[in-house]
């Protein structure tokens, strides 16, 4: 994944998650809100409907209580008479009254005439509970409440029901009537889906929210993808021209020393050797003092030959190891510059010497690094240090010069520092440069790779 995408990818998802999140939530909540209401109407409505049923009852056992209370009407007749007038007794579409006894027979059911005398004491409905066994236990716990399902006789289905019942000790009898609990189903379902479409609504609108932030975040993301190419673009034709203006100036200075070093030396040769041939011709004894002066001047050229060579690409950083190579560096800047040059290398650079792209940074990075203290610090003494950290390698200039500038590592003139952080960049390693007036310390830090070290 490009680095793009995973800049995209770490702004979106979590937008998405948390807007995920509140989703969620907020269904959580619009459920638990749902249930709440709904069974908050579920006990009002059933409140009022247990009210109903009561007062139901009480009309029923006031309609039969002449007969119930009369002493002198023998009990088989004040029954019947009160079954008959149970019998006739109704409300709404599917109100009635029922009568058992206590062992579960039926006496009295308006509605399905054919339970009539029979013992439902082990009926049950279709979750399983006995109705009859608790409507009696109902009725002598003195509650008299009692849910169940029974088939309601204007659709012929099975639907949950509420009954009351109470007793009447001296016949033995439990007479009671019910209310059909599926107005009340309707009025919580109607709840219920309520606030689901209030849920839907609020996820939809929160769907929305998430498509319009996506959208401006991919904006946002492909217009700085945009500026961001941009400035790549002008960075990399910046260090596109850097780099060709740096081979330009290397070339200029190989030429330079090509001209007034080992030109002028070659030509000098040339007329010492013409010189020296004329005296042979002519028999002058100083053509081997003039043969001589021509080999002499002949060596400084292969000498200077050999210098060029050496600052192209130094041999001995292929062959004995950035240490050595830093050695001899020093050494010629000394000579060269006459700056007093103290260097500290650690033995353990083995696990550097395998990795030549970074030995080759390093002693480029040394180069640059003396090539500034000779330009600018005015420094009298340098010194260099190359040590092993762990799985990083360090190296360190330090000298006692004037000290530079503090925004100098980001300049835009010269190419000195800026190349040496460019390098290290490249490496994945760390840079720094802290200075002082006396004291200037350049450091830089390269991890070395896993292979190397095993």
């Amino acid at each position: 994944m490009e680095l793009k995408h995973k800049i995209l990818a770490l702004t979106v998802l979590p937008l998405l998650l948390a807007i995920v999140a509140v989703g969620a939530l907020v269904q959580y909540r619009a459920e638990r809100l749902a249930e709440q209401q709904a069974a908050l109407l579920e006990e009002s409505l059933l409140a009022s409907k247990r009210a109903e049923l009561k007062h139901y009852v009480e009309l029923a056992l006031s309609s039969i209580e002449p007969l119930y209370a009369n002493p002198r009407l023998p009990r088989e007749q004040a029954q019947t008479q009160a079954k008959a007038i149970l019998q006739g007794l109704s409300f709404g579409d599917d109100g009635y009254f029922f009568a058992y006894d206590t062992g579960g027979r039926n006496l009295v059911h308006p509605r399905q005439p054919e339970l009539v005398g029979r013992n439902l004491w082990d009926l049950t409905d279709p979750q399983g509970r006995h109705v009859i066994r608790a409507l009696l236990a109902a009725a002598r716990d003195g509650d008299g409440y009692q849910r169940y399902g029974w088939e309601k006789p204007s659709i012929h289905q099975m639907t949950e029901k509420l009954g009351y019942v109470e007793l009447l000790p001296r016949w033995g009898w439990m007479l009671g009537t019910g209310i059909y609990l599926d107005d009340v189903e309707r009025a919580t379902a109607q709840v219920r889906e309520r606030a689901r479409g209030n849920a839907r609504s609020t996820l939809l609108a929160l769907g929305a929210v998430a498509l319009v932030a996506v959208l401006l975040v991919f904006a946002g993301g492909l217009a700085l993808n945009v500026s961001e190419h941009r400035l790549a673009d002008s960075k990399l034709k910046a260090m596109a021209q850097r780099i060709v203006q740096s081979q330009e100036d290397e070339r200029a200075r190989v030429s330079r020393e090509l001209h007034d070093g080992i030109s002028q030396l070659l030509v000098s040769v040339k007329f010492q050797f013409e010189l020296a041939q004329h005296q042979l011709d002519h028999g002058d004894e100083r053509a081997s003092d003039s043969m001589r002066q021509g080999l002499g001047r002949l060596g400084e050229a292969i000498g200077e030959v050999r210098r060029i060579s050496h600052d192209l690409h130094p041999s001995l950083l292929d062959t004995l190891g950035l240490a050595a190579a830093l050695d001899q560096l020093s050494r010629e800047f000394a000579q060269r510059t006459g700056i007093v040059v103290q260097q500290h290398t650690d033995h353990e650079m083995t696990a550097l010497n395998r990795q030549p792209a970074k030995t080759v940074a390093l002693f480029r990075i040394a180069q640059e690094g003396l090539c500034n203290i000779e330009r600018h610090a005015h420094a009298s003494q340098v010194d260099i240090q190359l040590c092993r950290h762990g799985n990083r390698v360090e190296l360190t200039l330090i000298d006692n010069g004037r000290g530079c500038p503090a925004d100098a590592l980001y300049a835009s003139t010269g190419i000195g520092l800026r190349n040496i952080r460019e390098r290290v960049e490249h490496l994945a390693g760390d840079f720094s440069l802290q200075s002082i007036p006396g004291r200037t310390v350049l450091r830089v830090s390269l991890p070395l790779e896993r292979e190397a070290l095993l």
